[in-house]
């Protein structure tokens, strides 16, 4: 766990920007419009942030902006070499300053907007971070470019009952 001294130091100084840009920020720790919190997936955050950043909320909301990245300063990392020869750094503990949303990140499995997944899809934002820990978010699509594949029907009538009477559907 990279962060896990900056958390136990309670974040200090964490911001939150729009495309790490100074001038578009969006929340602080301190100020307690960020929140950030470590799990065995990585590091989610949420923010609050003003009026003037509708823009930025609306970008994300639309999915134009889907992307997030943070920035850091490294406290202790290890050097070795991987299998084919190339140099391997390992971070063993960092101090995070920023996180963003962004349009291009460092960091291509990275993701911004899940509450505006979940507010597009009618699903509790538990349920989205779930299944984006799980890498299931596709759950919640369904391809309209050419035709589906028939689908495997693994339940007995029982279990898709009650699945049904949750208001969950396990095909799409």
């Amino acid at each position: 766990r990279t962060f896990n001294k900056s958390r136990g130091d309670g974040w200090p100084d964490v911001i939150a920007r729009y495309n790490h840009d100074d001038n578009m920020l969006l929340g602080t720790v301190a100020g307690g419009t960020l929140r950030l919190l470590l799990d065995d997936t990585g590091l989610m955050y949420d923010v609050d942030p003003p009026q003037a950043r509708a823009d930025i909320l609306e970008l994300v909301s639309r999915g134009d902006v889907r992307k997030s990245s943070f920035a850091f300063r490294t406290v202790e990392d290890d050097w070795g070499m991987t299998d084919q020869g190339f140099p391997k750094r390992t971070l063993l503990a960092a101090q995070l300053v920023d996180v963003a949303p962004v349009n291009i990140p460092a960091y291509p499995d990275s993701s911004a907007g899940l509450r505006s997944l979940a507010a597009h899809v009618g699903a509790d934002i538990d349920e989205v971070r779930n299944l984006a820990r799980q890498d299931e978010l596709r759950k919640f699509f369904v391809r309209t470019d050419g035709p589906q594949a028939p689908r495997k029907q693994t339940l007995g009538a029982a279990a898709r009952m009650a699945l049904l009477a949750r208001k969950q559907d396990p095909y799409t």
